[in-house]
């Protein structure tokens, strides 16, 4: 793709938290994931890369996601996927794995019942 095909590209702007390990390191970074996208996303924070470096990126509800470094500016850099991910998924609330309590009934509030008309007496 050249730079004019990617900017066509259709982008999530949201504010999410990623894990990501720098290749060949033990050590995990929490950043902040600006824009999103189905093959990259837009990364900010105290991490240092370099343009080329190999990332591990743990995305919430999608798991874990290999990348290249594609950018650096600033405290900011861009990722290109290794593989398309479904984007959409990660700006969905954390998906739970607690099992769900089957035949356990939950309270809802409801408003009451209206009234009996015939035990109603005008005042």
């Amino acid at each position: 793709m050249t730079d004019l095909e990617t900017r066509s590209v259709s982008r999530d702007s949201l504010f999410l938290l990623a894990s990501i390990q720098v290749e060949q390191s033990s050590e995990t970074h929490r950043v902040r994931v600006r824009n999103l996208s189905n093959g990259g996303m837009m990364g900010e924070g105290g991490l240092r890369v370099q343009r080329g470096n190999r990332l591990a990126i743990e995305l919430r509800n999608v798991g874990a996601v290999g990348g290249t470094v594609a950018w650096v500016q600033d405290d900011r850099f861009g990722v290109a996927f290794d593989e398309e991910i479904d984007s959409a998924r990660a700006r969905k609330p954390a998906e739970s794995d607690a099992p769900v309590n089957e035949g356990v009934m939950t309270r809802a509030h409801r408003a009451p019942p209206p009234p009996d008309l015939s035990s109603i007496r005008k005042v």
